[in-house]
């Protein structure tokens, strides 16, 4: 790698910090930290919310599934945008009606302090988890690099230079700082892939096109996979990434906080809907640089070229093909993808959900604000201590990781359709459902296989995971909240009915 490389990441890794700060300004009151006073536009939150949502995976992975398929993770993206339409008109009304800073106050509001600690506590150590393998996937490539300039560094080393980065403009600059950064880090990101595509264009032949549609490289849906086992058969990629994207974008606080920070309404529905239209179209540039890739290496297996993984594919060819000063930029860009922070997030939960539910303690603003700053460097150590226990890319708690939201999402997704839908349910209804849907979720996802149409047996698809977790939990809570008597108005209106 050329000094002009190492120069660019190094002061990308000075500019973010200082770039955030700057557009943030003086954090006024907790309002501010926590949502930006709801002034940010809505074009800024719609970049912050793509960005939010593309990890280092995404960007070195997504090329690795066309290298080795097709362009069928795309309908991924179609599922994606129907639920965001769905979350827009459902679920974030509620939120900006009650003038909330979190999604689950929502529930406390509906159920009670038990079902919204829950969530909390669940969102909590989600994120913890998911952010950590995050934040040690992006030290994977980035080792890599730097060890192809010289300079032997270690994973933790390179964990928490990111997590002081992410700490600084997070703690000073709160929602605001967050939004900007991840808006500039996604056209960044995006910059970085298409210079990646013109440079990969100029390095293939003239008919790689022609010899990728042949192969089936560019197929984009399978209706013949078994949508029981294979996660991008058709139904099952459509189905499942409109119920996942429905969890994540509308019962995950790490997205609803950034579409909180918007002025109304209309401009959060339009940074949600918007950003699906977005992430479809970047799914389908780094899917487009996975197939030149195949095309460059003739679709030659990675371990066959001495790479030590698949996902090694886009690195190597970013060190070993990309002129000086582009290698760098694409460095950059795949630090960019891991630095959207997630600690502002777990702070206003931790202190609006969790602490003043638990100690039942009124503070003012100024000791709110206090608080949630306090809280984000306690989270940016413990994230910094969780990412910093990985030492290889063999340890199976990465796959746990990764996994994780599937234990999860459906029963925060269902809670929130089962204030929605079953008026006559408690706040015991919803925890006892809630609980076991992350039991019934551990079981499907550990211990239950089905046969795979090839004469064998294979997991669950994973985007099965969140629609069974919501059923599960309308199913358990609407059995349980048989036992209470209806609601009065709802008795009222039947009567009036059969009158």
């Amino acid at each position: 790698m050329h000094p002009v490389d190492v120069t660019i990441i190094i002061g990308y890794l000075v500019l973010v910090p200082l770039l955030g700060v700057l557009l943030a300004g003086q954090q006024r009151s907790a309002k501010d930290f926590f949502v930006s006073d709801r002034n940010m536009p809505s074009w800024a939150v719609c970049f912050a919310v793509v960005a939010t949502e593309t990890s280092t995976l995404t960007v070195i992975s997504t090329p690795t599934v066309a290298y080795l398929g097709s362009f069928t993770f795309l309908q991924l993206a179609i599922g994606y945008l129907i639920g965001r339409i769905v979350v827009a008109f459902v679920l974030l009304p509620r939120y900006y009606g009650g003038e909330l800073v979190t999604a689950y106050a929502y529930l406390g509001k509906r159920f009670g302090s038990r079902v919204q600690v829950t969530a909390s506590a669940t969102f909590l150590i989600t994120r913890l988890l998911a952010d950590g393998v995050r934040l040690f996937a992006t030290a994977i490539p980035v080792k890599v690099m730097l060890a192809a300039a010289g300079f032997d560094v270690s994973f933790w080393q390179i964990i928490l230079v990111i997590t002081i980065v992410t700490v600084l403009y997070t703690y000073l600059g709160g929602t605001r700082a967050v939004v900007w950064v991840d808006a500039l880090q996604m056209i960044l990101y995006v910059l970085g892939g298409i210079i990646a595509v013109v440079v990969l264009a100029g390095k293939l032949p003239a008919d790689w096109f022609t010899s990728a549609v042949d192969a089936g490289k560019f197929q984009l849906f399978d209706f013949g996979a078994s949508i029981v086992t294979e996660p991008y058969a058709f139904v099952t990629a459509v189905v499942g990434g409109a119920m996942l994207s429905m969890a994540s974008h509308g019962a995950d606080q790490l997205i609803v906080q950034r579409l909180l920070a918007t002025r109304t309404l209309r401009a959060g529905q339009g940074a949600l809907i918007g950003s699906g239209v977005l992430v479809f179209f970047q799914f389908g540039l780094f899917l487009l640089i996975g197939t030149m890739l195949w095309s460059f290496y003739e679709g030659a297996k990675p371990r066959d070229m001495g790479m030590a993984t698949n996902d090694d594919l886009f690195p190597t060819f970013i060190v070993t093909e990309m002129p000086p000063g582009i290698a760098g930029l694409l460095i950059a860009s795949i630090l960019a993808a891991a630095m959207s922070s997630s600690l502002n997030s777990l702070a206003t939960s931790t202190v609006t959900d969790v602490y003043q539910r638990l100690t039942r303690r009124p503070l003012d603003d100024r000791a709110v604000l206090r608080q949630a700053k306090i809280w984000v460097l306690v989270w940016g150590v413990v994230l910094f201590g969780f990412a910093s226990m990985f030492t290889s890319t063999d340890n199976p708690v990465i796959e746990l990781g990764l996994g994780i939201t599937g234990y999860t999402y459906g029963a925060l997704l269902g809670s929130f359709f089962l204030g929605l839908a079953v008026k006559r349910a408690t706040q015991t209804d919803a925890v006892i459902a809630f609980l076991t849907t992350v039991a019934v979720m551990a079981v499907v996802i550990l211990g239950v296989t089905f046969p795979d149409g090839e004469g064998g047996n294979a997991p669950l698809a994973y985007p099965w995971y969140t629609p069974i977790g919501v059923a599960v939990t309308l199913v358990v809570g609407g059995l349980l909240s048989l036992r209470h008597p209806r609601p009065a108005r709802e008795a009222v209106a039947e009567r009036a009915d059969n009158a």
